[in-house]
């Protein structure tokens, strides 16, 4: 199969690392002009840099702006302009303990998880479905479905952001505008290389750590490894593209068989 989005527009939100930055990579490889979204300037201009250096043909736009607020949600839609693919990437996920997460932090949660998805949603689905044609993909999590002891707000933002899938493509339903959710299971980024940290012996070698946090904290994992973000990107690319036009309102995972279910 041959992935061709040239001609369409892609906003990937927290683009400038981890999945979200191999998304942006894989849909710019793929043809479209991908807008590169991070809160600092700085940031997002170094990613452009780095991944023109690896293809100089990438067609990347600079979109910096803080899309958990209405005005850099605003900001950035003004760069970008008509959006054809919205990937909803960015998130936080920490651990804390449950009886520890206080309301302030089950709102900040909240509205960075599901709310920014959501407010970038409503911004863009009108123009979609005026054209007859869009793609939202928003990236969920195994946590969403298996709820994890050390972070259980981090799993209920993703969980609503599962139904947050659902409702919108029940509303964009006969547009030709498909919205799904993309439940990546655990993925090799920085970030979560310290979050491994936070649960194994910090001073054991990365190799080690991976194998043992997988073990003691993933033992579900059917693949029994980190997933790497281009494995995630893969699919959001498919998704994304005229390929994948009959699958909508739909949880696709891309877990490595870490959610115990024979339904997707």
């Amino acid at each position: 199969m041959r992935i061709d989005l040239t001609g369409k527009t892609a906003l990937v939100t927290g683009s400038t690392q981890g999945i979200g930055r191999a998304i942006a990579a894989t849909l710019a490889d793929a043809g479209a002009r991908v807008a590169i979204n991070g809160r600092r300037t700085d940031g997002v201009a170094e990613t452009i840099d780095e991944l023109r250096t690896v293809s100089a043909d990438r067609d990347l736009v600079a979109a910096a702006g803080d899309v958990t607020a209405a005005p850099g949600a605003a900001e950035v839609l003004a760069v970008t302009g008509d959006v054809d693919i919205l990937v909803n990437n960015l998130g936080i996920f920490g651990s804390t303990p449950a009886l520890e997460i206080d309301d302030d932090e089950w709102r900040r949660y909240f509205e960075i998880n599901v709310l920014a998805a959501v407010r970038l949603i409503r911004s863009s689905l009108p123009g979609m479905t005026a054209r007859g044609w869009g793609r939202v993909l928003n990236i969920a999590s195994d946590s969403a479905i298996v709820i994890p002891a050390e972070m259980i707000h981090y799993g209920v933002s993703k969980t609503a952001l599962l139904g947050v899938s659902r409702g919108f493509a029940k509303e964009a339903a006969g547009t030709g505008v498909t919205v799904n959710s993309v439940i990546a299971g655990p993925t090799h980024t920085g970030g979560v290389e310290k979050f491994v940290y936070e649960l194994v012996d910090p001073a054991l070698p990365w190799d080690e750590a991976q194998r043992e946090f997988m073990r003691l904290h993933r033992p579900q994992s059917l693949l029994q490894r980190l997933i790497e973000p281009e494995e995630i990107a893969n699919m959001v690319a498919y998704l994304s593209s005229p390929l994948a036009s009959a699958t909508t309102g739909a949880a696709v995972r891309v877990d490595g068989g870490y959610v115990d279910s024979i339904l997707p």
